[in-house]
């Protein structure tokens, strides 16, 4: 057979499965807002379960993306708990 064949026999269970997947757009919450002393974080939060893709999506100019993120995680995992 055709090297075609072969690699197109892969292909429709790929596809299939690729419809599976859910996007986070599907998981998220309203965004929050986080008072910290450097500024408001706002924060996308996802389903409780789903705090690891907590982030934020806005922060002060003065703070770093990780600080930031690590501020929205800490949020989900409180209210994870809550």
């Amino acid at each position: 057979m055709g090297n075609g064949f072969r690699h197109g026999a892969f292909a429709l269970p790929i596809v299939a499965l690729a419809g599976c997947v859910s996007s986070p757009v599907d998981y998220e919450t309203t965004p929050v807002k986080i008072e910290t002393a450097k500024g408001t974080v706002t924060c996308q939060l996802y389903t409780k379960d789903l705090v690891v893709w907590d982030r934020a999506i806005d922060r002060p100019a003065t703070m770093s993306v990780k600080e930031a993120d690590s501020i929205c995680n800490a949020e989900g995992e409180r209210r994870k708990r809550a």
